[in-house]
């Protein structure tokens, strides 16, 4: 990683777009800004692995990152993948716990971090705005239940076409329109629903065959979101 001059204080228009930090108190958001570290990784560069004892509290700004398990055998697990501008790394900060996955960069990526020391130390000067770490990981743990319980109920289409809406709208914490064009390969995506590519690829071409998305190499663009909404918040079938 390669530290990159001071964070602009123009970022925090783009960091407001995020629904959770846009509803933080107006002194936190500028604690955060100001203690921000701006660093640069390239393509497949860990920000930090499972284990890891560092806990910053991290948001990208450009690129993506991949949030998952990868194994010595080449097995992996690829839990979420994290685009701008979106905040990650709450959890260890609250439970003092080490990482519990690892998270690398997907193509070249920014990233704010906030020392974990610097945070610790304003925190404990104003223990109120713990709060809003909590709500951070609540919204979180929310979309993991929700996960779990799309395995156990719906049909692999519907939790397709769930999982692209969610992408698209940043895991519902994106605050103005969804994105229309998705840069998640097929394998990835897969590996996120827990199938095989085979399978995540025969689930997406039934939606383009409705009209309803378009694939390209390693992107999917989304032409018909609200018909994509509607499945994955329809009934099972």
């Amino acid at each position: 990683m390669k530290l990159l001059p001071t964070p602009p204080a123009e970022l925090l228009p783009a960091l407001r777009s995020d629904t959770w930090f846009d509803q933080c108190p107006g002194d936190f958001q500028q604690t955060l800004l100001r203690h921000a570290q701006l660093w640069s990784l390239d393509d497949g560069e860990a920000l930090y692995q499972r284990g890891g004892r560092v806990s910053d509290l991290c948001c990208v700004t450009a690129g993506a990152l991949r949030v998952g398990a990868w194994g010595e055998d080449g097995s992996a697990s690829l839990l979420a993948y994290i685009e701008p501008y979106q905040w990650l790394g709450e959890i260890s900060l609250l439970d003092d716990r080490p990482r519990s996955h690892d998270v690398v960069a997907d193509g070249p990526t920014t990233v704010l971090r906030i020392p974990e020391a610097a945070l610790q130390d304003w925190l404990a000067q104003h223990p109120v705005h713990w709060r809003a770490l909590a709500q951070l990981a609540c919204a979180k743990l929310r979309m993991t239940f929700m996960a779990l319980e799309d395995i156990a109920r719906l049909p692999l289409e519907q939790r397709l076409a769930k999982r692209l809406w969610l992408v698209s709208s940043g895991y519902g914490a994106r605050s103005g329109p969804p994105r229309r064009l998705i840069r998640l390969p097929q394998e990835q995506l897969a590996l996120m629903l827990g199938v095989s590519r085979q399978s995540a690829s025969k689930a997406l071409h039934a939606l383009e065959l409705r009209g309803w998305i378009s694939l390209r190499y390693g992107t999917i663009e989304l032409l018909d979101w609200e018909a994509l909404r509607a499945l994955s918040e329809g009934p099972s079938t």
